[in-house]
């Protein structure tokens, strides 16, 4: 798998963020809605986003829900709160955060939600291993993302593999690598996005 660098996935978004809703808000949309619609089935009592980005999904977690938004990018984090701050009423706090590396007490989420976020981590070990130590035992872990081995997305995973660190974005991402082999409890896979580009994983955090 290649290497991402933090720094570089800093870089990337800060020079996205003010293009990333165009670019990525409505295409990958269905998955989103799926995300969404997952946690407001559960209807946790306190939720984490982490790679909380532009704040697309912000205003649609349920409205009892204390939220929280961690996100690397300052950048990205500034339009994110202006989202937040016209949305009165609610318990929302954004934050600057590498997800490597949380400052929350072990247990203290019901649901964590990873939209479109770990194929750009640059250590997965790390970052799966700390989404884990913050979501309560019994708790839900929500990851929405490519993973490699559509027919159809084969050809665009080949041309940016060589690409993954300066881009910020990992294209050859196994599922079985970052998923099935780690000891939690996967409860459903659902394909989203066009022609299956992205995965729903809903997890037990065991």
């Amino acid at each position: 798998m290649k290497q991402i660098l933090l720094e570089n996935v800093i870089k990337t978004y800060r020079f996205y963020a003010p293009l990333y809703d165009f670019l990525f808000g409505r295409v990958l949309e269905p998955g989103r809605k799926e995300l969404l619609k997952t946690v407001a089935e559960i209807n946790p009592a306190h939720i984490l986003e982490v790679g909380v980005g532009t704040g697309l999904t912000i205003e649609r977690y349920p409205h009892s829900s204390h939220f929280v938004g961690v996100d690397v990018s300052a950048a990205m984090l500034e339009i994110a709160q202006g989202r937040a701050d016209k949305l009165t009423g609610r318990n929302i706090r954004l934050e600057k955060m590498d997800g490597e590396h949380m400052n929350f007490p072990d247990g203290s989420f019901d649901c964590i939600a990873v939209p479109y976020v770990l194929s750009v981590t640059p250590d997965t070990d790390k970052f799966v291993a700390e989404i884990r130590r913050v979501c309560r035992k019994g708790g839900t872990i929500l990851i929405l993302n490519h993973f490699s081995g559509s027919r159809f997305w084969w050809l665009l995973e080949t041309l940016v593999r060589s690409l993954a660190n300066r881009i910020g974005f990992r294209s050859d991402f196994s599922y079985e690598e970052q998923i099935a082999r780690h000891d939690w409890e996967v409860l459903s896979v659902k394909e989203v996005n066009l022609l299956g580009l992205s995965k729903l994983v809903t997890i037990r955090n065991t």
